[in-house]
């Protein structure tokens, strides 16, 4: 099991949360911590996660899960387990910066209400992926305020998104399917045009048969 699957089912599932993504990180500016919580010092990774109250949480009311967070997310040297740190409401979200939008790049920033942070992604890849999934997350579950996604490649924001192209696959499925159907009716209906041409052509040789027979 790698770390981000390993953090969906010890973090989030217990609380009925759904993790929709993570990015490893470190700061761009390194933070001093003097001691840890177990009182000793040591190095850790960082992972910021973004999650949602799962859909069966909110099956009584039919309504779309209204709670959506992220979370900084901690796993400290010599342990397999992760520990669960701050956490943001995604409405507290202010401003997503990806710092260059004119080539990949592995840095950005995350403002909140009460916070600042900049950050560096393992690699440029993971921080688009987690942006995509990020700014579809905004757009779906926040209806007044959204975060403002600045410096950002047009990817992220559409266009070749992962999630569009998803999207595409899918109504391209749809199409053909339904443009099958419509070939295939076509075909029925030809062949019951036929099949009603053959049947009057056989109801008036009938005719004509008993009429000469009796002539």
């Amino acid at each position: 099991m790698n770390a981000k699957s390993a953090i969906s089912k010890e973090i989030f599932a217990p609380h009925d949360e759904r993790m929709l993504g993570a990015v490893q990180v470190k700061r761009r500016t390194k933070k001093k911590i003097p001691f840890l919580a177990t009182g000793g010092q040591g190095e850790y990774l960082t992972y910021i996660c973004l999650s949602v109250i799962c859909f069966s949480m909110c099956s009584v009311t039919n309504k779309k899960p209204a709670q959506a967070s992220i979370t900084k997310v901690k796993q400290f040297e010599g342990s397999t387990s992760f520990v669960r740190r701050t956490q943001w409401m995604l409405e507290q979200l202010r401003q997503v910066n990806g710092i260059d939008p004119n080539r990949d790049s592995p840095e950005f920033d995350l403002l909140f209400e009460n916070a600042f942070d900049q950050w560096v992604a393992n690699t440029a890849s993971e921080k688009c992926t987690f942006f995509q999934v990020l700014h579809h997350t905004c757009q779906r579950y926040l209806t007044d305020k959204k975060p403002e996604f600045i410096n950002c490649q047009s990817k992220i924001m559409g266009g070749n998104s992962i999630l569009h192209s998803a999207a595409d696959s899918v109504t391209s499925a749809v199409q053909k399917a339904s443009q099958a159907l419509n070939e295939r009716g076509e075909r029925l209906g030809r062949a019951e045009e036929k099949t009603e041409e053959l049947k009057n052509s056989a109801q008036q040789f009938a005719e004509t048969a008993h009429k000469v027979r009796f002539q």
